[in-house]
């Protein structure tokens, strides 16, 4: 879950209220008028200026008049509301509207605005506190700041999350499936080998393995016992007959633990968990652009060999051959020789393979090189 959050939102507007609405009055062309009860100032731009809005277009009774029609929800008193405003003429010109549950979004708001400054991994942990707010708003919004922020910039701050607490939102059956991967690898980070157990038993839930967090199960589980987890893993990665979605999970898995853990398992045993899925035809085309990406040019024989295999029918597995050879031409002779053999079957199949090395070349990835 990634996206624009509502601490971005905030800084985008000039005037951000929070309050109740009341006394909304329609005229007959739509337009009308309604005011607002402040309870709390988000943000205010020209706070304290003359021309300052919420003094400008106060009423007799100390409300905010807006010059909108905004009829309040029929349960008004369970509902305050978020209001993104612009200023027009001197005019509160209230853009968005965004109805809440009378909680915490003030708090939240005020707070994430009070961080903004500081390092993200400080940031990180006041949303964390928030990821399981009762307000599904700010729960979904805590939980976005994760998706956008890097492995790199929660590791450290992971390390100090109480344990407990995120083992029991695994262990919550009300806890969103596409949640678990960020969980799991959090309790990796600040979890005992005990929590290795829970990770298992979620990993061998069939309704558990459907979710989008597999990969981060995974990695939670080889963070926590390393030996134990990359067996597992393995396992995945060999068998065949595992749906395609569990044994991609796998390799993301790998790709993590190659890009940002070689602490954990060796550069050379996660070449081999990802080699071992070239004899598998759907998906054989991806480990041979990971191995590629990763300049895997011992694997080059491994790779060619594969011409002789049922995968090779599959036009995808061909191209990833292809770009395979095209990149270690210079390093393998049997490479530039099947480069050749295959520019004359069809040249331009092979000038398109060339030309989307160049554009990937101008857009790159930097995955860790193999050792």
């Amino acid at each position: 879950m990634q996206g624009p959050t509502l601490t971005g939102e905030v800084a985008q507007a000039k005037l951000v209220l929070y309050g109740q609405l009341t006394n909304a009055k329609e005229q007959a062309n739509g337009d009308g008028t309604t005011e607002l009860i402040v309870e709390t100032v988000i943000k205010n731009e020209l706070a304290g200026k003359k021309d300052d809005p919420l003094r400008t277009n106060k009423t007799a009774n100390g409300n905010v008049r807006l010059d909108r029609y905004l009829p309040p929800l029929a349960e008004g008193g369970k509902y305050r509301y978020l209001l993104y405003c612009d200023f027009f003429r001197g005019k509160i010109d209230p853009y968005r509207v965004v109805p809440v549950k009378n909680g915490d979004m003030a708090k939240y708001l005020l707070g994430a605005l009070e961080h903004k400054d500081e390092p993200i991994g400080k940031r990180l942990r006041f949303f964390f506190d928030y990821l399981d707010n009762p307000d599904l708003e700010i729960a979904n919004d805590a939980y976005k700041e994760f998706g956008n922020a890097d492995y790199k910039d929660y590791k450290d701050m992971a390390k100090e999350l109480p344990a407990e607490r995120v083992a029991g939102w695994l262990k919550d059956e009300k806890t969103p499936a596409y949640r678990y991967g960020l969980y799991a690898s959090m309790l990796g980070h600040c979890g005992k080998p005990e929590h290795a157990d829970l990770l298992r038993k979620m990993l061998d839930d069939p309704a558990k393995r459907l979710g989008s967090g597999v990969d981060g199960m995974l990695a939670g589980y080889i963070m926590l016992k390393p030996k134990e987890g990359w067996a597992y893993t393995l396992d995945i990665l060999k068998d065949a007959k595992k749906e395609f979605m569990l044994r991609y999970a796998a390799l993301r898995a790998v790709r993590f633990l190659w890009d940002s853990r070689p602490d954990l398992i060796s550069p050379k045993e996660l070449k081999e968990g990802v080699a071992v899925l070239l004899d598998q035809s759907d998906i054989a085309d991806l480990a041979i652009d990971d191995l590629r990406k990763r300049q895997c040019w011992d694997m080059t024989d491994r790779v060619l060999r594969l011409r002789k295999s049922k995968s090779y029918e599959i036009p995808i597995v061909r191209r990833a051959i292809l770009r395979f050879a095209l990149s270690c031409k210079d390093q393998n002779k049997a490479a530039a020789a099947y480069v050749e053999e295959q520019r004359k079957k069809d040249a331009s199949m092979v000038a398109d393979a060339e030309e989307l090395l160049k554009l990937e070349q101008m857009t790159p990835t930097t995955p860790t090189p193999a050792k």
